[in-house]
């Protein structure tokens, strides 16, 4: 029985499974890579967005929106790329 508790990919505790810290690895650079290139790409495009699209500070807003999109749209592409490998 306890063979069949390793082989489900059981750790120590009780009802938790193990996780690598590999994939969790690679999930948080995607997403920080993602972040990081959507305010970029934002950032760029802010001088030709119309003002109601450009985000202000501490308000939740439309270019909030958009920036969230953007970066979105980045974690979208980089993961579409890397299955494509």
């Amino acid at each position: 029985m306890v063979a069949g508790v390793a082989a489900a990919g059981l750790c120590g505790r009780p009802g938790r499974l193990a996780v690598s810290k590999t994939p969790v690895a690679v999930n948080f650079i995607e997403a920080l890579l993602a972040i990081v290139l959507g305010n970029v790409v934002y950032f760029l495009l802010m001088p030709s967005l119309p003002l109601v699209a450009r985000h202000h500070r501490f308000q939740v807003d439309l270019g909030t929106l958009v920036d969230f999109w953007l970066c979105l749209v980045a974690y979208g592409l980089i993961r579409t790329a890397r299955r494509w490998k």
